[in-house]
């Protein structure tokens, strides 16, 4: 069976497939890294190519994290095999070699091979699985140098930044983010070889190291595709790179920050195709869900999201926005930036080098007769009293600020100069908001000690206040299909509280947050780790992840 039949079979089309080809002829290369390179083939598809193609067996991929090198393996050419993607893996009595490659068909290595003898084996391995081999090849890393590329002119920079290996690790490390989720990828110099971290449901992983000569080239081609300054080091740069990353259109934000050891680079990943504005998509408990829909379905008045930066709060507004949009109504957004296009609204951008900042662009777009707006973020004095104002004369407005809680909103906005008059006036509810990552239905296991914890906690009054007679506290195991984290997706955590009438009517000194607190506690409005604990009986999350993310 030919490789082009195996890529067919693997769903390249013909016409990439033609064009690969014509590439090859130009300037070569190997056609299976030509379609990886291009985007039309997943290289998670090729340790099953090379197996039909060669009858070799693929390594399971469990086996990698416990792997220990064999102890002679510095009688290897390391720094030859490694970088083309060769591990020395075992080693038996007879001295015969075993070798885990993620390319078997490099014809460097292959010659190499030739000339030692036909004594050897072989074990294919995905991109993924090499990675954890190569960083588990602890000698390796720490005999790779710094090649002196601080030195380098920018045009051999580009030049580096353009060869098949530096292509084919930042394709693979970008396939392999996008594989497991990740809402972002952070790249950062340790002095020699770099570690790779993605951040999964908010919290950041460990997944691989980039050697130390690999290390500038990888991050001038981000520099390159992000439309940066290749040759300025000394200061951040941002950028825009628009990639087709196995068989995905994507969009990503790009950072460049210098640190002591290098460039520090971190891409935030704009899944277009995976979002869904929907409310059942945000897990809100039901009450709280059905307080917000009242708010929303009014035609004035202030809504405000409140949390820390990476609490969800802009992805809970536009799924606000997307359930109000309609043909009869007029919705305008001003944000910083705008990271996804809403059909249908009218979507604005700050410049804020320009003069064009969150309160000049709020004074424009009341005059462009919106039925709904949304700002971003309230920041100054002026930016809360237009918003408050505009809300006075019959705009529905959506906003965040940061603070820790609900009630901690007003004293916010007093503090940034805000007329207490305005706040009663315009404000309808606060809401607080964190993110906690849900449990993974497919290893999630009851929690050993779930009857201490309901005591420690008093959760047996909560349980009954929500009406949970079978509370089910579960414990975060770990499997394949989630990473063998426990967790897989997010949920949001909420603290509800409507400006009514007893609100407005409390003294916004400082006795107003204990009152108001009181009052929501009164009115069985949870607060968000109550809230947490509430999905946690459900058997939605786990009390450490509520604690982590609200305690």
């Amino acid at each position: 069976m030919s490789l082009e039949t195996l890529f067919a079979d693997s769903g390249v089309q013909v016409e990439d497939l033609d064009k690969a080809r014509a590439y090859q002829q130009k300037y070569g290369g190997r056609l299976e890294q030509i379609l990886v390179n291009m985007g039309s083939l997943s290289s998670d598809a090729l340790p099953g190519i090379y197996s039909r193609l060669l009858g070799v067996e693929t390594l399971a991929p469990t086996a990698a994290p416990s792997w220990e090198a064999p102890d002679n393996v510095d009688d290897q050419p390391l720094d030859f095999l490694v970088p083309r993607g060769w591990i020395p893996y075992a080693c038996a009595e007879s001295g015969r070699w075993t070798y885990a490659t993620r390319a078997p068909l490099d014809l460097e290595v292959n010659d190499w091979l030739r000339r030692q003898g036909d004594d050897f084996e072989l074990l294919l391995v995905s991109e993924e699985t090499h990675g954890i081999l190569r960083s588990r090849l602890g000698r390796y890393q720490d005999t790779v140098k710094d090649t002196g590329l601080d030195t380098v002119e920018e045009g051999r920079l580009r030049e580096l930044a353009t060869e098949a290996p530096t292509v084919n690790l930042l394709n693979t490390l970008l396939a392999r983010a996008l594989k497991q989720g990740a809402s972002d990828m952070h790249l950062e110099p340790q002095g020699g070889p770099a570690r790779v971290r993605y951040r999964i449901d908010g919290v950041l992983h460990e997944v691989d190291t980039i050697p130390a000569s690999m290390v500038m080239p990888v991050v001038t081609r981000l520099k390159i595709l992000a439309g940066m300054d290749i040759g300025e080091r000394r200061r951040p740069q941002d950028g825009k790179i628009e990639l087709r990353v196995a068989g995905e259109d994507i969009d990503i934000r790009a950072s460049v920050l210098p640190v002591t050891d290098g460039e520090s680079a971190v891409l935030r990943f704009l899944r277009k195709s995976a979002l869904v504005y929907d409310m059942k998509e945000l897990g809100l408990s039901s009450d709280i869900e059905q307080m917000i829909l009242e708010d929303i379905a009014v035609t004035s008045g202030v809504v405000l999201l409140t949390g820390p930066t990476g609490s969800g709060k802009t992805t809970t507004l536009y799924t606000f926005l997307s359930r109000l949009n309609r043909r009869e109504v007029k919705i305008v957004t001003l944000e910083d930036p705008v990271e996804y296009q809403l059909a249908g609204i009218n979507q604005v951008q700050v410049q804020p080098a320009i003069g064009f900042d969150f309160a000049a662009g709020l004074r424009s777009i009341v005059r462009q007769d919106p039925d709904i707006i949304m700002v971003g973020e309230i920041r100054d004095k002026e930016t809360a009293a237009v918003a408050m104002q505009s809300a006075l004369t019959g705009h529905l407005v959506f906003s965040t600020v940061h603070t820790n809680d609900s009630p901690s909103a007003y004293t916010r906005l007093l503090d940034l100069g805000v007329e207490e008059f305005l706040l009663n006036a315009a404000l309808r509810s606060i809401i607080g908001q964190r993110l906690a990552r849900r449990l993974c239905p497919h290893c999630a296991v009851p929690h050993p000690k779930a009857a201490q914890l309901m005591d420690d906690l008093n959760l047996h009054a909560l349980a009954a206040r929500i009406g949970c007679t079978t509370p089910r506290l579960l414990e975060a195991k770990g499997c394949d299909h989630c990473a063998h984290t426990g967790y897989k997706g997010r949920v949001a955590v909420a603290e509800y509280l409507r400006c009514d009438a007893h609100i407005r009517a409390l003294p916004k000194g400082p006795t107003f947050l204990p009152a108001a607190r009181a009052h929501a506690a009164a009115q069985g409005w949870r607060t968000l780790v109550e809230d947490g604990f509430a999905k946690a009986l459900n058997g939605v999350t786990t009390v450490a992840e509520v604690l982590r993310v609200a305690g």
